[in-house]
């Protein structure tokens, strides 16, 4: 996990914010947490802020967490141009989050938990299962299948680690349907969907 700083700052650096557009889920999710007067939404990998500004703008109380300090840079700069706030953190996945017991309204984390072995990501599940709120919203999203023009070394069962390309170096772990299922059991699961980029989302809640 020391080496994700690192790697994300180099994407960061070379290529800028790499994302910028916020996630197709992204406008209905506002309008469910609206309508549950909802407030507080945590961005799990908040990365340069795509997610951040989006939920800012919308006038949520966001919270950022991310392990890249260019990334939240980039987040805090853009913020501070849309004269927008909110409350970032420099974290680690593999360590128990920041936050207090039932803190959050939402937890959001797209394309983000799948850079770990199984065991750190079942770590965060338990996380994220604490610090959200009785009847709080969880909206993850995960890839489907490895790239089929990239080079792998398997890490571990359905965990890989490209060895070239963007992400070199970062950890990829595949779930199934199953097992997103199975891993998130202690969460009501709305319903898990795929989006136009290939990527499996998990609505859920507590």
């Amino acid at each position: 996990m020391s080496e994700l700083p690192k790697i994300w700052d180099e994407i960061f650096k070379k290529q800028g914010k790499v994302f910028t557009e916020p996630h197709a889920a992204m406008p209905g999710l506002v309008r469910l947490l609206k309508s549950m007067n909802a407030r507080t939404v945590l961005d799990f990998g908040s990365g340069s802020g795509r997610h951040i500004i989006y939920l800012a703008k919308a006038g949520l109380s966001v919270f950022g967490l991310d392990n890249s300090p260019k990334g939240l840079q980039f987040t805090k700069e853009w913020l501070n141009r849309e004269d927008l706030c909110a409350n970032l953190l420099l974290g680690d996945m593999a360590k128990k989050l920041p936050y207090s017991d039932d803190c959050f309204d939402a937890i959001i984390a797209v394309q983000v938990i799948h850079h770990a072995r199984i065991a750190v990501i079942r770590l965060l599940i338990r996380e994220m299962w604490r610090i959200l709120k009785r009847d709080g919203v969880l909206f993850v999203t995960v890839p489907m299948l490895k790239n089929p023009t990239l080079p792998y070394e398997q890490i571990e069962l359905e965990t890989y680690m490209p060895l070239n390309g963007r992400e070199q170096g970062l950890l990829h772990h595949y779930f199934t349907p199953r097992e997103l299922y199975e891993e998130f059991d202690d969460f009501q699961i709305i319903g898990i969907h795929i989006d136009a980029n290939r990527h499996y989302c998990l609505f859920g809640r507590k």
